[in-house]
């Protein structure tokens, strides 16, 4: 379980998501997670590097997990952990890492508190939910009592969307985080072919910006070290949503030199720094 480092250090920490779930390839499903994941792991300065979607076939999990996990800080998993039999995504994470899966006494005990709290019958079918691959960490889920679990830098969730953002908001605080992405977006009213070639030129000429090109606007992204106390990943997701970041007004003249280019559009020079930053 690879947890929170300090908030000074420039580990740049990077994270796959693996999609599981047949219903997902088939269109019965759609997902509704990616998004999300993407948003919230942007938002506490983590990388998403691959989306990789799977049925629920052990090989093509396994392989998917052996494969993610070397070369990723993090792989996280949403979708297969159900009471069915088609929900085989903690045996094959057990089979990935190579230990044994049983009945986990800590899952047991909140099902059943679950199940004495809702009504429900405990039956074969909810039992299911209690396997977890030896040395794993549960993940709470406050929706629906069946946690997740964490083992190794492999973070395993549900695919409902609820319950998976309730599993995300257990886990966040106590993520690794890298630095921070920060944005400002410009609007050109003008379309892609029109500033296509002038962007390429400031993205070669400032490595350290990426920029996002979408029709009628342009987006920079820099990164920035941010020494706020990292929130759950639901406050997060909330505070890039309302544009403000993670950001003091007191780095705001920080912020600005590291998002310091210059923007060229339909004749016209612009520079980020001309804007108001949020703060």
């Amino acid at each position: 379980m690879s947890t929170a480092n300090s908030s000074g250090s420039k580990e740049v920490v990077t994270a796959a998501l693996l999609v599981i779930g047949s219903k997902i390839l088939s269109g019965r499903t759609k997902d509704q997670n990616i998004g999300y994941v993407a948003e919230c792991l942007t938002a506490v300065g983590i990388d998403l590097k691959e989306v990789r979607v799977v049925g629920n076939e052990e090989k093509a999990i396994v392989d998917a997990l052996n494969a993610l996990r070397h070369r990723y800080t993090y792989v996280f998993t949403t979708g297969g952990i159900g009471p069915t039999h088609s929900d085989i995504t903690a045996d094959c994470v057990a089979k990935a890492f190579g230990v044994p899966i049983d009945t986990d006494p800590r899952a047991l005990a909140i099902l059943h508190e679950w199940v004495k709290t809702t009504g429900a019958e405990m039956n074969k079918a909810r039992l299911r939910l209690t396997r977890i691959p030896k040395g794993a960490d549960l993940i709470l889920n406050k929706v629906s009592g069946a946690p997740g679990f964490w083992i190794g830098n492999v973070i395993v969730m549900a695919g409902v969307p609820s319950i998976m953002q309730a599993m995300l908001d257990d886990v966040a605080p106590k993520l690794k985080i890298g630095i921070p992405m920060l944005s400002e977006t410009v609007r050109a009213d003008a379309r892609e072919g029109d500033i296509g070639m002038q962007l390429g030129e400031i993205a070669k000429a400032n490595p350290g910006v990426a920029r996002e090109l979408s029709v009628l606007r342009s987006t920079a992204r820099a990164q920035h070290e941010c020494g706020a106390a990292r929130p759950r990943c639901t406050e997060a997701r909330a505070c890039k949503m309302r544009g403000g970041g993670h950001v003091g007004a007191s780095t705001a003249s920080t912020i600005k030199e590291r998002l310091r280019w210059r923007h060229r559009l339909v004749g016209k020079r612009r520079s980020l720094l001309d804007l108001p930053l949020r703060t």
